[in-house]
């Protein structure tokens, strides 16, 4: 049979290359160019890590090994010792001494303070304490330390324990302990007592450090000491402090009411927060440590104190500015400037932080610390100056806001339904212009202080918001409606309107809007550009006027004494002469109504204080008409099946 699969040309192909080959090859030379493009995932993230990895589990065989010859290490450290004339219990006792005088010292001088009725400031009362101690550690230090200068250098060192220690314990029960006697505040000091314990067993570790680093202890000895002596106890009473603390501390964060929602979760997340910045700050030293690049222990703690008093010192500062805020002797510029503290408050501990560790890592980078100092100084200044302004707006308004709310407060019930003044409808959102244009300025400022050129992006904002303007001819007609209706003083927050389309009290004016609150409560806002008319019933004054029904026999004459009487009294008031422009009178007979004869009074009176101008004028005709024997007459109303017999005998 004929083979049709022979018959085939076929084409010449080197042996053991299946058909497929030439596509192999290609693919495998796209891979290439692929790979020589792009860097392999392996090379980008998998090797950094596993480099990584690898370099820690070296430091932390190195340092196990370290640790392990600590008695080596300790050997060294006697025989120092006794090559310099010393032995480890006259060095012990000579540590004790010198810190036994300071605390006497210390305490003697509080004692005395507290004696002599604790006059002078808080730097006075902290310090003259401090520097007693400092001076009698030292005193007993030069007395005791002998010719060799490890040891004089050794007790030195523990003679600034002391008075450091109680420095710091000073400042935090400053900062987290108020004077007043309110509970929650008396409940922080076992919070204050314990972090003043850790950050004393600190001051002792690092002490204990340089002195093993004075008499050539090995790395080996001072990292055993440095870890299991200082860093782990440390972080145990800082935690232990917060954790027994959580609730008193939470209520104390969060302020008085009202409270701000981010310093209600502030509050109740702070102890874990602050647990947590212990335990990364432990962590990360350890870390450092086991590369080979241990951390500095003061910059260390510096940084947990700085960190962990950060949020009681802004808690102070913000009721400080509260208090000012509400005293009328403390100027607006004061006030601003005390809520300005809270960001320069946070601005010295970032620059305390950024000394501390920001500049040795900008070294290690290569970066010029003069320029990175100037850079942030820039930006720290437009910050503080962009703050203070803000909150001197803020001041400045809610003042005038609150002595006009405090204005219609003291006018009784129905002050609270008065309108504001022109200033308060207009002042809110002068306010929010002002603060919106010193936020661009200050990030344009911010900008050309870190070396970007802000003009393309000026221009290019520009374009953006003329073509906005072109696209959105509405909203370009409800602001300059808005801006216009605004300039007319056609309406204030508070003022009772109608428009076109609903009618209310002002209850909210936007940039595009205004908002109507109807008397049944249904809220409307309707755009500038929609207004139309405007009908205000609250401006200057109203006219109200009354219509009674009487007897057709009733002697209008004496109806007229009995309103001009009436007029007199309400004259009279005390409460209601100040809103009654015109006195109640009699206009006569209005018109005659099935026999019945329609008399009409009427009166002048402030615009939305007529209301109980009219209940006392309805109140007194009642009682007028009693006692003079007045009849009043109801309106009549006529039944369904009367309405329609009477509409037959019209039409016949």
């Amino acid at each position: 049979m004929f083979d049709r699969r022979r018959s085939r040309p076929t084409c010449a192909r080197p042996m053991g290359l299946p058909v497929s080959a030439p596509l192999l090859l290609i693919l495998m030379n796209a891979e290439g160019r692929a790979a020589s493009a792009h860097p392999d995932w392996s090379e980008a993230v998998v090797e950094p890590v596993d480099r990584a990895v690898t370099a820690v589990s070296d430091g932390l065989l190195t340092r196990l090994d370290r640790i392990a010859a600590a008695g080596g290490d300790l050997d060294l450290v006697r025989s120092t010792l006794a090559a310099a004339g010393w032995s480890p219990m006259q060095l012990l006792a000579a540590i004790a001494a010198v810190v036994a005088a300071g605390l006497a010292a210390d305490r003697g001088t509080a004692y005395a303070l507290g004696r002599a009725g604790g006059r002078g400031s808080w730097i006075a009362r902290c310090g003259l304490p401090a520097a007693a101690a400092l001076g009698a550690g030292l005193a007993v230090a030069a007395v005791v330390s002998g010719e060799a200068e490890a040891a004089r250098r050794t007790l030195r060192t523990w003679a600034l324990v002391v008075p450091l220690a109680g420095l710091a314990a000073s400042l935090i029960r400053a900062a987290i302990v108020e004077k007043s006697a309110a509970p929650r505040c008396k409940r922080l000091v076992p919070l204050a007592r314990g972090l003043s314990t850790a950050v004393a067993w600190a001051f002792a570790g690092i002490a204990l450090l340089r002195t093993l680093a004075l008499w050539e202890a090995g790395s080996g000895l001072r990292d055993l000491v440095g870890t299991a002596l200082v860093a782990v106890p440390t972080a145990g009473l800082i935690a232990g402090a917060y954790a027994r603390a959580g609730r008193p501390l939470a209520a104390a964060l969060a302020g008085p009411r009202p409270r701000s929602g981010g310093r209600r979760v502030l509050a109740r997340c702070w102890p874990a927060i602050a647990v947590a910045v212990v335990a990364v700050t432990i962590l990360a030293s350890q870390v450092a440590t086991t590369l080979g690049r241990p951390l500095p222990p003061l910059a260390i703690l510096v940084t947990l104190v700085l960190v962990l008093i950060w949020p009681h010192l802004d808690r102070r500062i913000a009721a400080w500015a509260e208090r000012g805020f509400r005293v009328e002797t403390v100027s607006a510029a004061a006030v601003a400037a005390r809520r300005t503290a809270r960001m320069a408050l946070a601005a010295v501990i970032g620059a305390a932080l950024a000394a501390l560790w920001g500049a040795p890592a900008a070294l290690g980078l290569g970066i010029r610390l003069d320029t990175l100092a100037r850079t942030m100084a820039e930006i720290a200044a437009v910050a503080l100056a962009t703050a203070y302004l803000w909150n001197g707006i803020g001041v400045a308004t809610g003042r005038v806001l609150a002595e006009e709310r405090g204005a219609r407060d003291s006018g009784g019930d129905e002050a609270e339904e008065a309108p504001r003044t022109r200033l308060g409808t207009i002042l809110p959102l002068l306010a929010g212009a002002a603060k919106a244009g010193l936020a661009a300025l200050a990030v344009l400022s911010v900008l050309l202080a870190l070396g970007i050129n802000v003009w393309p992006l000026v221009t290019g904002l520009s374009v953006f918001g003329l073509a906005l303007g072109f696209g959105s001819q509405s909203l370009v007609k409800d602001v300059v409606s808005g801006l216009f209706f605004l300039a007319d003083d056609a309406f204030r927050l508070g003022e009772y309107i109608e428009t076109a389309g609903a009618k209310g009290s002002v209850e909210k004016i936007s940039i595009r809007s205004v908002s109507l609150r109807h008397p049944r409560g249904a809220l409307a806002t309707i755009p500038y550009g929609q207004i139309g008319k405007v009908q205000n019933y609250s401006r200057d004054w109203v006219i109200e006027k009354l219509a009674f029904r009487v007897a057709f026999d009733t002697d209008v004459e004496t109806v007229r004494r009995l309103f001009k009487q009436i007029g007199k009294d309400l004259e009279a008031d005390p409460e209601l002469r100040p809103d009654l422009l015109e006195p109640f009178k009699s206009q006569g007979i209005a018109a005659v109504e099935d026999g019945t004869l329609v008399i009409r009074g009427k009166f002048k009176a402030r615009a939305g204080r007529q209301f109980g101008i009219r209940r006392a004028v309805l109140a007194a005709v009642q009682r007028a008409f009693h006692d003079n024997g007045i009849v009043a007459v109801a309106h009549p109303t006529l039944m369904p099946g009367a309405r329609s017999m009477a509409g037959g005998q019209g039409l016949h």
